[in-house]
């Protein structure tokens, strides 16, 4: 063989494991660019520009932290999975603790999905004001395009035969098309953005919090649960990993996803709040249903709210491939693998889409859901988990500095997701508390 083939060689694997890496981290992209996406404009309404954008980097910061640590102990302790990291550190029933919190997470990210896509067909209700869905602008108001109606047709037109699918790899190319509708949004956002701020339109927006009293500097961290959420893709890394020949990729591919999210992310937070600026929704497609006061607004409203919708309904199976291989672990962690069991498989996938799309119909708000999957159940598998794990170190591979960042990511992960909840719920009990009546 000569030097010239040998180069030939070498390049063709090269390029063919740069497409690897692409084809791998569209996959985990699109596990981490979901719902959560529409309601980081929200944070910004709450943190201030300067604050947001730095949280989402942060975030970021220690997603990548939490994910290297999984994996390090994955390939010490011989486990294919995160459920076998748990069960390596802290036995059967850190596995089924485990189990149960991906289960929580992902049924409620899930929820979330459906609640979108039924803002953005059927239209919502905010503080007494009704934004119209598309069907709505398109036809008016019939029972054929309520929320129920709609949210049926497409859960069984579209996410029955998308979950029916057995192998994570055979989405790759549904994933990648879901990315590009996610940058479709993002790209119209910032066209309108851009226009508005050349014509004058839009104000300045504020660059820090607006902290007035101890009420409203607890309530900053009611955006923890939704920034946590917003990186969750942990529970999806170890099958990614497994289809990989070299499984030294996997660095590159969470990296290169992480990257790309984090840029999406500050992006759409950054666009969205200097677009709508205070009056901000919690689900910011929620704004697209007014005149944006530029050429072809209204169409332009249709094109941001549908290709988004497209997009979730192309992330629906990712988000439920491992959620169901949890159920099924959780309930047969005996049994044969599910993709043999065709009984099996149809009747646990049946059973969650039937139970995701009750809780769609019931939810009234993403807010409502990214508290509770937030602040519980994400905030153990992202952060909690893996630092638990390097803490236990069954291995002896953790560092010093190792130990010292997972006791700051559990003090700061425990205290900031306590307060955010005491946050909620204080103010639901002020929400939902009648007024007294004074007998002279």
């Amino acid at each position: 063989m000569t030097i010239g083939s040998l180069k030939t060689v070498k390049e063709k694997k090269s390029r063919k494991s740069k497409q690897v890496v692409d084809e791998k981290c569209f996959n985990l992209s699109t596990t981490i660019v979901g719902a959560g996406i529409m309601a980081l404009p929200a944070t910004m309404k709450a943190l201030g520009l300067v604050l947001g954008i730095a949280m989402i980097i942060f975030m970021a910061l220690l997603a990548e932290a939490s994910i290297e640590m999984l994996l390090r102990f994955s390939r010490a302790g011989k486990t294919t999975s995160y459920g076998g990291v748990m069960g390596d550190a802290f036995g059967k029933y850190g596995r089924i603790f485990l189990q149960i919190c991906v289960l929580v997470n992902n049924i409620g990210v899930l929820i979330v999905y459906m609640i979108i896509i039924g803002d953005v067909l059927s239209g919502t209700t905010s503080s007494g004001v009704h934004h119209a869905g598309v069907l709505e602008g398109w036809f008016g108001v019939y029972w054929w395009n309520g929320r129920t109606f709609v949210l049926l047709v497409t859960t069984l037109a579209v996410f029955a035969p998308l979950a029916c699918l057995k192998r994570i790899d055979s989405l790759r190319f549904t994933s990648a098309l879901s990315v590009a509708l996610a940058v479709v949004f993002l790209v119209i956002t910032m066209g309108i953005t851009i226009i508005k701020l050349i014509n004058g339109s839009i104000s300045m927006p504020r660059l820090l919090p607006n902290v007035t009293d101890l009420t409203s500097f607890l309530n900053l961290f009611t955006v923890v649960p939704v920034l946590v959420t917003a990186y969750i893709c942990h529970y999806n890394v170890h099958s990614i990993d497994n289809e990989l020949e070299d499984n030294t990729q996997i660095k590159a591919v969470v990296r290169s996803s992480l990257g790309l999210c984090a840029t999406v992310y500050v992006m759409t937070s950054l666009f969205g709040f200097l677009l709508f600026g205070d009056a901000t929704l919690d689900d910011v497609l929620a704004n697209f249903d007014t005149d944006l006061g530029i050429p072809f607004g209204y169409l332009l409203n249709d094109v941001v709210r549908v290709s988004y919708a497209a997009h979730l309904m192309l992330v629906f199976p990712i988000v439920f491939y491992p959620l169901r291989l949890n159920l099924d672990g959780l309930l047969f962690p005996n049994a044969s693998p599910l993709a043999l069991d065709n009984l099996r498989f149809a009747s646990i996938s049946f059973g969650l889409i039937a139970l995701i799309f009750l809780g769609a119909n019931f939810i009234p708000s993403i807010w409502d859901a990214f508290q509770f999957t937030g602040a519980t159940a994400a905030v153990c598998i992202g952060f909690i988990f893996p630092a638990a794990i390097t803490l236990r170190d069954r291995h002896g591979i953790a560092t010093k500095k190792d130990k010292i960042l997972c006791i700051v990511m559990i003090v700061l992960a425990v205290f900031s997701n306590l307060v955010a909840i005491y946050s909620d719920a204080y103010a639901l009990f002020k929400k939902n508390a009648s007024p007294r009546i004074c007998i002279a």
